[in-house]
């Protein structure tokens, strides 16, 4: 057992049984385009929760807020306990993000870039956690050579473990297994449940891989056109649309047909 797989210990600054994602009424205006349209939902703490949705749906921009990176037009996000973007310091040691389509230094090596990320979150015996990293995630073979020499999925791995060099409590992933082969995309997957019940870590995943939100996710929260469409169980989602598979209601979705007309 390291040090990484010590139990949690709860923060003081989050009051118990509050939920780890809390949105209420978020909207956001470009322009004279809504890109997210009083959109609410609450996530509660160690769950797996997908967030679906087509190019322009929205997701994007809910994740981008929920990070305190884009300011809302109106409404309100609280991340842990604290509102964002205004209590945005409080929680950003506590939150990760990853996604396979944003690029860290290309000229750094995998090791150097792991080592600014855990600076800058102050990460402590960062050497042994790196090490740790490279071992669960694979990334031994060329954790020293430079990031823009990566295949496509050997920078999916290294963002992951990017994303996990904090230990964080919240992670939010965008198509986490991009570029993966099944056999890792398998992998990964199961590496993200099993980091989700160790940590009791709470996991907001945006995926185009509908097999891969089946496996995962509690819970599905379907956008489209900047609202939510959908919000249940995948299993129950399918139930209503009379579908087997979240592929199909996905379709349905976009296309936009209906439960009723589904059935």
């Amino acid at each position: 057992m390291t040090q990484y797989d010590a139990a949690p210990t709860p923060s003081s600054a989050s009051p118990p049984g509050s939920p780890a994602i809390s949105v209420s009424r978020l909207t956001k205006v470009y322009k004279t385009t809504t890109a997210v349209d009083g959109v609410s939902f609450a996530i509660r703490r160690g769950s797996i929760t997908g967030l679906l949705g087509g190019n322009g749906a929205g997701k994007t921009t809910t994740i981008a807020m929920i990070m305190g990176l884009v300011q809302p037009t109106s409404g309100e996000v609280e991340v842990l306990g604290h509102r964002m973007p205004d209590e945005a310091a409080a929680v950003l040691g506590r939150m990760n993000f990853e996604s396979p389509y944003v690029d860290m230094p290309m000229r750094l090596t995998v090791r150097q870039n792991l080592t600014i990320f855990g600076r800058l979150y102050a990460v402590e015996h960062l050497k042994e956690r790196i090490a740790e990293l490279a071992a669960q995630l694979d990334l031994t073979d060329f954790i020293d050579r430079a990031n823009g020499k990566l295949s496509a999925g050997q920078k999916t791995r290294v963002a992951l473990a990017k994303a996990l060099i904090n230990d964080p409590e919240l992670l939010l992933l965008d198509e986490p297994t991009a570029s993966l082969d099944p056999d890792t995309a398998d992998w990964v997957r199961g590496h993200l449940e099993r980091y989700c019940q160790r940590r009791g870590a709470t996991i907001l995943l945006a995926s185009h891989n509908m097999l891969e939100v089946e496996r995962l996710c509690d819970r599905v929260i379907i956008m489209k056109r900047g609202r939510i469409e959908d919000d249940d169980s995948p299993a129950q989602i399918m139930a209503r649309y009379n579908r087997s598979t979240l592929e199909e209601v996905f379709l349905d979705v976009a296309r936009g047909r209906d439960r009723e007309a589904a059935q």
